[in-house]
């Protein structure tokens, strides 16, 4: 089973991947809100400035995620994590689409937008609740003010899982790259660590990238329509 891949395989998803099951990208005219842009609101400055309109922002966002349902591609992602190993799935999405399809070995470079950090005893939680009660919410430890435990502009991402993702990446045998414009770094630069490595690349994307006159294969499909066939054709080799 599975002989047609070389493994390790990792997997690099992109908004492309959430946005067929209807997340927005918050790109364009999807990034404006109360005539507000994202890139203006998910900054640790405009939290410091106004934390009750960076929550209200936030809260809107989630109640938008939670109509939104995990689409082919998360599902495909989540059978391959359970045929294949080892395998790894980092992505660069905070919507949690990909556990509620069932995978685990999530790296999140980007956090996750279900995750509560505290601003100032760094107490961390998932809270689900949509809306939640109080905006801006206060940590139950300190009860000082919580934020999102995202990755704003302007921050870095996590170490330990920056760290974990260039491993994956950079042992990998065959690295796909799913729905990501490949331009944010260091996201970007994760498959040319694959290749770098000997690994084979494969990009599925609906349009080309930086990324795709480096890749073996080339898919120009939606992944929600593409991954599936292109696992069902490969998982038997």
């Amino acid at each position: 089973m599975t002989d047609g891949l070389r493994r390790p395989v990792t997997a690099l998803t992109g908004a492309g991947v959430s946005a067929e099951s209807g997340v927005p990208t918050f790109r364009g005219e999807e990034g404006l809100w109360r005539r507000h842009r994202a890139d203006e609101l998910a900054t640790p400055t405009a939290f410091r400035r106004d934390p009750l309109l960076v929550w209200e922002w936030y809260d809107w966002r989630r109640r938008l995620i939670d109509q939104c349902l995990p689409n082919p591609a998360h599902h495909t992602l989540a059978s391959m994590e359970e045929t294949l190993s080892p395998f790894t799935l980092i992505t660069q999405n905070v919507d949690g689409l990909h556990q509620a399809a069932g995978s685990v070995n999530v790296l999140e470079l980007h956090g996750s937008i279900w995750r509560v950090r505290c601003t100032a005893c760094s107490h961390v939680s998932e809270d689900y609740r949509v809306p939640l009660p109080d905006l801006p919410p206060h940590c139950p430890e300190c009860g000082e003010l919580l934020r999102p435990d995202v990755v704003w502009f302007g921050e870095s991402l996590p170490a330990d899982v920056l760290a974990a993702a260039w491993e994956a990446a950079r042992r990998c045998r065959t690295m796909l790259v799913i729905g990501t414009s490949a331009t944010v770094q260091p996201a970007a630069s994760l498959p040319l660590a694959a290749l770098r490595g000997g690994g084979t690349l494969l990009e599925l994307n609906p349009a080309a990238t930086p990324l795709s006159r480096h890749a073996h294969t080339v898919i120009r499909a939606p992944a929600a329509q593409a991954l599936p066939n292109w696992w069902e054709a490969h998982r038997f080799g």
